[in-house]
């Protein structure tokens, strides 16, 4: 992975009740270089670029996700797609989240993760119902981690249904999936909350752990 690698403040020696710095741009050697040391952009389209690194982070272990009862007939009602047009959804989650308001979500953000799916990078789990993209998630991998960044429901449990069918293909590689800042929805879905030193040593061991992966053909054990 060819990339200039800029140094971050160390996350571990972030003061308590601070949880991110600021500044830098959203180009590619930003972007890797803040994955690689555990932080994520996370900031409104009218703020100056945030990195967090929360002290309190959520994952997901592939194996102990919950798929409910509730989501078994929408397996067989829709349809899940490896990185079948990974730029489109990104840039329809923009639009989705655009219409309702102020959003992290910003033309600059789409463009810059746009640019990490050139580089395989960047990879989206896609729902369709009738040849209709309706949903799905998208994220990075680096090593063995998932870096999850977005959700887009169109229709009812779609973004459920991606994130059970990528845990379930992940899983047998040893994934982790780092989703990030703590909330009930994933919480329900089988994510637990670690503290950030915690994470981290876990993180930065995972990333730089070699793997051989087709994601676009991923099959997932159900």
């Amino acid at each position: 992975m060819n990339y200039k690698f800029i140094k971050f403040p160390d996350p571990n020696m972030l003061p308590p009740n601070l949880s991110f710095c600021v500044g830098g741009k959203l180009d590619t050697n930003h972007l890797i270089s803040a994955y690689k040391q555990g932080y994520f952009p996370w900031f409104l389209e009218n703020e100056q670029i945030q990195w967090h690194s929360p002290n309190l982070r959520s994952i997901i272990i592939p194996k102990f996700i919950k798929s409910h009862k509730s989501l078994k007939p929408f397996f067989k009602k829709y349809e899940v797609k490896f990185d079948e047009d990974v730029k489109n959804f990104i840039n329809l989650c923009y639009k989705t989240r655009k219409q309702k308001g102020i959003t992290w979500l910003s033309s600059d953000i789409v463009q810059a993760y746009s640019n990490l799916a050139d580089l395989n990078i960047a990879h989206s789990v896609e729902v369709y119902e009738n040849n209709e993209l309706i949903g799905g998630l998208y994220g990075l991998i680096f090593g063995r981690v998932f870096c999850g960044e977005s959700m887009l429901s169109l229709k009812p449990n779609a973004s459920k249904v991606a994130l059970v069918i990528l845990c379930k293909a992940l899983e047998k590689y040893n994934f982790l999936i780092d989703s990030q800042a703590p909330n009930n929805h994933l919480n329900f879905m089988g994510a637990i909350n670690i503290k950030k030193e915690q994470f981290l040593k876990i993180y930065l061991k995972l990333i730089d752990e070699d793997v051989n992966l087709d994601f676009k053909n991923l099959k997932p054990n159900l």
